[in-house]
């Protein structure tokens, strides 16, 4: 395996040279140290590989601005959403706290599904998410401000299936992760797959239980996984529920049998990705190349929401640290813990929102 530092280039490997991807979408502290209410979970091993690394990654942060702190500033704000930004939220306020002693941000992570109702109660001024919001989130906030809450893509992220190092499987069709994962098996496979034998491994493989790990229901990551990988079916009741994304790959880690989803930020080294089969057959890895080409049927945007009256500019404090998160900064800190940063285009594309 190469060099973290090296893998850590994959994550904006052909950024200048290809299109967007999808959304993760239903429909397709006062102190330096801000308040969590999840533990920490840090991506420990970047995803990609050699193959992503053509283009240096100060190439393209480069064509992103630099942040400059504004003198003075002071504010709060809460946050409230996605465990998957989780990690990104913690460190873009401790980082934007750094820079700006006087403001103050509260950082709560219990999954996307908590996001809408916070932001339309008012008890949150911003709502990580790892997916769009659904029409029924839409009209609930919408129904009590008369507007509907504006979203603002941050990074990108893919949705990986994990299994343990140890496991020889070589690639999987989303008709047998569906076969796999789901009781209703919408993506056509025939039969449900209960034994790593039925996958055609041998051996001592052949008789060994498949054991299936996956995130709760508030999670944005369950509601994606749910449409895309089961074609909106309902999950077995074998999968074990984990209460965070890192809790699922360490759970995946620790089992032999294992297999799991959650956010491509949080491979380990006691686990393995596995390629997905594409439309046409073809197994694609959840790299930076695939992502952005559209060609790894999991990828999606991660969104922060935030309540903005069309005509107003958000407070001081929120244009700020929206700035920072699109800022070259901000952008480093999500390739550095695993993610896809944007490009330059997407960045300006988001923060003609905040005009």
């Amino acid at each position: 395996m190469m060099p973290l530092h090296a893998q850590q280039t994959a994550a904006v490997a052909l950024l200048l040279m290809v299109g967007l991807v999808s959304g993760c979408t239903d429909a397709v502290e006062s102190e330096a140290k801000p308040a969590v209410a999840a533990p920490l979970e840090m991506p420990i091993v970047s995803a990609f590989t050699d193959a992503d690394t053509e283009i240096k990654t100060s190439d393209v942060m480069a064509t992103l601005a630099d942040f400059v702190p504004e003198q003075g500033l002071t504010g709060t704000f809460s946050s409230i959403g996605s465990d998957t930004l989780a990690n990104l939220m913690t460190l873009w306020t401790q980082e934007f706290k750094r820079l700006h002693p006087g403001v103050d941000i509260q950082v709560q992570g219990a999954g996307s599904a908590t996001s809408p109702p916070a932001l339309t109660e008012g008890t949150a001024d911003v709502g990580p998410m790892s997916r769009d919001m659904k029409d029924r989130e839409l009209e609930s906030f919408e129904s009590r401000y008369g507007y509907k809450p504006t979203s603002i893509r941050v990074a990108l992220d893919a949705v990986a299936v994990y299994v343990n190092k140890d496991n020889p499987i070589a690639s999987l069709s989303l008709a047998q992760v569906d076969a796999l994962f789901s009781a209703t098996r919408r993506c056509g496979a025939p039969t449900s797959l209960e034994r790593w034998g039925d996958l055609d491994l041998t051996g001592s493989w052949q008789d060994r239980p498949v054991q299936l790990f996956g995130r709760n229901a508030v999670s944005g990551t369950y509601g994606f996984f749910k449409q895309h990988a089961l074609c909106s079916g309902d999950f077995k009741n074998s999968v074990n529920e984990q209460p965070g994304s890192a809790s699922v790959v360490q759970a995946v880690a620790s089992s032999l049998n294992g297999i799991g989803y959650s956010g491509i930020g949080y491979i380990m080294s006691g686990v393995r990705v596995v390629p997905i089969a594409d439309s046409s057959g073809q197994p694609m890895a959840p790299s930076a190349a695939n992502i952005m080409a559209k060609t790894y049927p999991l990828s999606c945007y991660l969104f922060l929401y935030i309540n903005k009256k069309p005509g107003q500019a958000v407070s001081p404090v929120m244009h700020a640290f929206l700035r920072f998160v699109l800022s070259r900064q901000g952008q480093e800190i999500v390739n550095k813990y695993g993610y896809i940063p944007l490009t330059n285009k997407e960045v300006q594309r988001e923060l003609s929102k905040l005009r």
